[in-house]
């Protein structure tokens, strides 16, 4: 038996029994910030010290991304990564309750310029993310910022109950949440229009997605080159999207202009310009807030044949 009107991002509802865990996570995202930051201490201490959660995962990403980095600094970074990553597990939970004007308080833009000189001339922007920071408010911060412009690329989750409630969080301020196949579609029906399109461009792509391979944090590394083809077959611009913790809550996002669509097209064939451009700079990023990348992710799993 299914909830009436309680659809998923697939349009089809989620079981009834999930009803009590829907209410149980919106009572708790209605408290105050303070006080999930208080529970984040608790769920850092069951992560790292209890069950430790993928701890091998963990340590064994770190030790290859900072080889000159000693075990014991190693093992802080760590315990400093699962800290971060409790506390943006309660901020994208608050999500679900926070006001616009709190979230626009906690996320500054430090130079939007970037961004709103490309939607003036019309262009679609293609505002290429990773794992750090919050990257669930990057989203909702922007659609604050730019409101009615800006939309982010998903994969949807199989299990229908949460599928429906992360969509409704990454929806509630604004933001469209766009399917990852359908992002030719969102793309085709907003050229001309100013808008931006947010794609976490860090994940591992295997040797069916025919990746793109450099160097990055000492090791051999694959990424997906969408953004790159999309680049040029819609003549998008192109930014960086970095995020950096200024303290517990509080989030500044920085763009960076890396090579557009016609940049791109001009390229020597085989070559992924805006690919290489993102990578260096979220390696910059990683190398300065290495507590502030998920690295729970299995993120080096393929190996360049």
């Amino acid at each position: 038996m299914a909830t009436k009107g309680a659809l998923s991002g697939t349009g089809r509802p989620y079981a009834w029994y999930f009803e009590p865990l829907r209410w149980l996570l919106l009572g708790l995202a209605h408290l105050p910030l303070a006080v999930l930051y208080g529970l984040a201490e608790g769920i850092y201490f069951l992560l790292a010290y209890v069950v430790r959660y993928r701890w091998r995962v963990v340590t064994d990403n770190l030790r290859n991304s900072f080889p000159e980095q000693s075990p014991a600094e190693i093992e802080r970074t760590g315990k400093a990564f699962y800290r971060h990553f409790s506390q943006v597990v309660v901020e994208i939970l608050k999500l679900a309750a926070i006001s616009p004007a709190e979230l626009a308080q906690r996320m500054r833009f430090v130079n939007p310029e970037l961004m709103t000189r490309h939607f003036a001339d019309k262009r679609l922007v293609l505002s290429l993310g990773s794992h750090m920071g919050n990257w669930e408010w990057i989203l909702s911060g922007a659609a604050l910022a730019f409101p009615g412009r800006a939309a982010g690329v998903y994969k949807p989750l199989n299990n229908l109950f949460f599928e429906s409630f992360m969509r409704r969080l990454r929806t509630r301020l604004g933001a469209d949440a766009v399917p990852m196949l359908a992002t030719l579609r969102y793309l085709v029906a907003h050229k001309g229009q100013g808008h931006t399109l947010s794609l976490l461009t860090d994940q591992a792509a295997g040797p069916e997605d025919r990746p793109y391979w450099t160097t990055f944090l000492n090791q051999d590394t694959s990424f997906y080159t969408s953004a790159d083809r999309l680049a040029v077959q819609f003549d998008c611009a192109v930014l960086y999207v970095g995020i950096r913790r200024v303290r517990r809550g509080y989030y500044e996002v920085t763009f960076t202009e890396l090579p557009d669509g016609r940049e791109a097209a001009n390229a020597p064939a085989g070559t992924f310009p805006v690919t290489e451009a993102f990578a260096r700079q979220l390696e910059k990023d990683m190398r300065a807030s290495p507590e502030q990348y998920l690295w729970t992710h299995r993120r080096w799993k393929h190996k360049r044949s």
